[in-house]
C-alpha cells in the first residue's frame, strides 16, 4: 500500500476563547493574526515533510482553503513547489485546486511548473470547495458544477495539445501553447475527491480518474464504489485498487486509552470549532444554492441515503464520549501500533483501496506532538501498511454480481 499523510496546515495557535461556544466569528479580523506564528507554522510543517521522507512515507496531502485559521494553505501549488525543493522522493497529493474559483489556464501552468520542478512528483487533485470560498471569490454556487467541468476540460487540453483554443461559457482562449509543460506525460495523475454526488463519480468514470474517498458509512461507501466501478466500465475501464485512496483519521499511542488521553482535546477542537469556521450553513442550503442537485444521490440504496450527506451541525455536537465510543468500536483508528495497522488495513480492504491518506494531526497540536506522532507512525505502523497489498475491490464486485 502507498501511504500519504494529510497536512491541513492550521494556524499554530488555538483560539481558546471560542471553544466553549464552538464558534469562531467569521470573518475573523486580521488583528487576530500574528505573522510570526504563521512563519513558524510554515517552517515547522516543512520540517515535518522532510522527516516524512526520511521515514519512508510516500507523500503528503495538500488542500486549498481561504480566510480561515483552519488552514493556511491558500495555494497548494506554492506549497508543493516549496516542498519539492527540500525533498527528493516525497509526492504531493493536491486535494486540491478549487477549479470553479480560478482561471484554469493559470492552474494548468502552475501545475506544469510544479511538476517540472519536482520532476514528476505532483498528483493533481481537483475539487469544488466549501461555501465559504464561494463567498470570498464572489462566485455563484449555482455555477459550481459547470465551472468545474469547463475548467477541467481546459486544463487537460492545455496539458495534452500542442496548441489549443477554447470557447466556453466562462472562459475562452485562442491559440495557446503553455510553457512549461508537465514533466509526466501526458500529464500528472488526476485524483478527484468523492463526497458521493453522482455527477462527480460520472466525471471520474468517463475520464478514468482516480478517487479519494473518505471513510464513512459502510453501506454508502459500498454504493459509491459500486457506482464508480459501473461508470468506469461503461467507458471501457476496469476498476482496480489503484483507482481508490482511503481517506481517514489515525493516532498512534501505547494503547487506546493513551491515545484518547493525548489526542482528545485537539480532536474536539477540530470537530467542534475549527473545521466549521465560515462553513456552518445547514446542508439544505447547499441544495437551494444549486451546489448539490436533488438527484445527486439517487443511485444510493434507500437505506443508505440518510447517511450520504455531511451534516456539519451534527458533527459540531460531537462530545468526548462519542469519540471514545468510536475508538472502542474500532471505527476510529486510534490505539497501539498493532491496533492502528489492523484497523487501517481492514478499512482499506473493505473499500478496495491500495492507497491511504491519513489525518494524524487534527486540531493544531503542538509541533513536538505532531513530530512524535509521525515518528511513532513511521517506525511502527508504516512498515506494516507498506507490506500489505489490497488486490480486489469488493464493492465493485458486489455491484457487478
Amino acid at each position: 500500500m502507498k501511504v500519504y499523510l494529510m497536512d491541513l496546515l492550521p494556524y499554530g495557535k488555538h483560539f481558546d476563547e471560542y471553544k466553549a461556544d464552538r464558534y469562531i466569528p467569521y470573518p475573523l479580523p486580521g488583528k487576530n493574526f500574528d505573522p510570526k506564528i504563521a512563519a513558524r507554522t510554515y517552517a515547522e510543517h516543512f520540517e515535518i515533510w522532510n522527516e516524512m521522507e526520511e521515514l519512508g512515507f510516500d507523500g503528503v496531502g495538500l488542500n486549498e482553503h481561504h480566510t480561515t485559521p483552519h488552514g493556511l494553505m491558500v495555494s497548494p501549488n506554492m506549497m508543493a513547489v516549496a516542498g519539492a525543493r527540500m525533498t527528493k522522493k516525497l509526492e504531493f497529493l493536491l486535494l486540491g485546486n478549487l477549479l470553479p474559483l480560478h482561471n484554469p489556464l493559470r492552474i494548468a501552468e502552475e501545475l506544469a511548473m510544479a511538476d517540472c520542478i519536482s520532476e514528476g512528483r505532483i498528483l493533481s487533485g481537483f475539487a469544488r470547495g466549501v461555501p465559504r470560498e464561494y463567498r470570498v471569490y464572489d462566485v455563484p454556487m449555482s455555477e459550481s458544477r459547470a465551472r468545474f467541468d469547463e475548467a477541467l476540460d481546459i486544463i487537460c487540453k492545455a496539458w495534452t495539445e500542442d496548441t489549443f483554443s477554447y470557447e466556453g461559457k466562462f472562459w475562452s482562449f485562442k491559440d495557446i501553447s503553455i510553457w512549461p509543460r508537465p514533466y509526466r506525460q501526458p500529464h500528472p495523475p488526476i485524483w478527484i475527491p468523492f463526497t458521493g454526488s453522482k455527477e462527480t463519480i460520472q466525471l471520474a468514470g468517463r475520464n478514468n480518474f482516480s478517487a479519494v474517498l473518505p471513510a464513512g458509512h459502510p453501506g454508502v461507501t459500498q454504493d459509491i464504489v459500486g457506482y464508480y466501478g459501473e461508470q468506469l466500465a461503461a467507458n471501457g475501464h476496469t476498476i482496480t485498487p489503484e483507482h481508490l485512496c482511503l481517506f481517514t483519521d489515525a493516532y498512534v499511542a501505547e494503547s487506546q486509552e493513551a491515545a484518547l488521553r493525548e489526542n482528545m482535546s485537539y480532536y474536539l477542537y477540530f470537530v467542534q470549532t475549527l473545521w466549521h469556521h465560515g462553513s456552518d450553513q445547514p446542508k439544505e442550503a447547499l441544495g437551494k444554492a444549486g451546489y448539490v442537485a436533488s438527484s445527486s444521490f439517487d443511485y444510493l440504496r434507500p437505506e443508505n441515503k440518510p447517511f450520504a450527506e455531511m451534516d456539519r451541525a451534527k458533527i459540531r455536537l460531537t462530545e468526548a464520549s462519542d469519540v471514545e465510543a468510536r475508538v472502542k468500536s474500532g471505527s476510529l483508528a486510534w490505539g497501539s501500533p498493532k491496533e492502528v495497522a489492523e484497523r487501517l488495513i481492514e478499512k482499506a480492504e473493505q473499500m478496495g483501496a491500495n492507497q491511504v491518506l491519513l489525518n494524524v494531526n487534527l486540531g493544531a497540536p503542538p509541533h513536538d506532538m505532531f513530530r512524535e506522532q509521525i515518528r511513532r507512525f513511521g517506525r511502527e505502523v508504516l512498515p506494516l501498511l507498506k507490506a500489505h497489498q489490497v488486490t480486489k475491490v469488493p464493492g465493485a464486485q458486489a455491484s457487478m454480481a
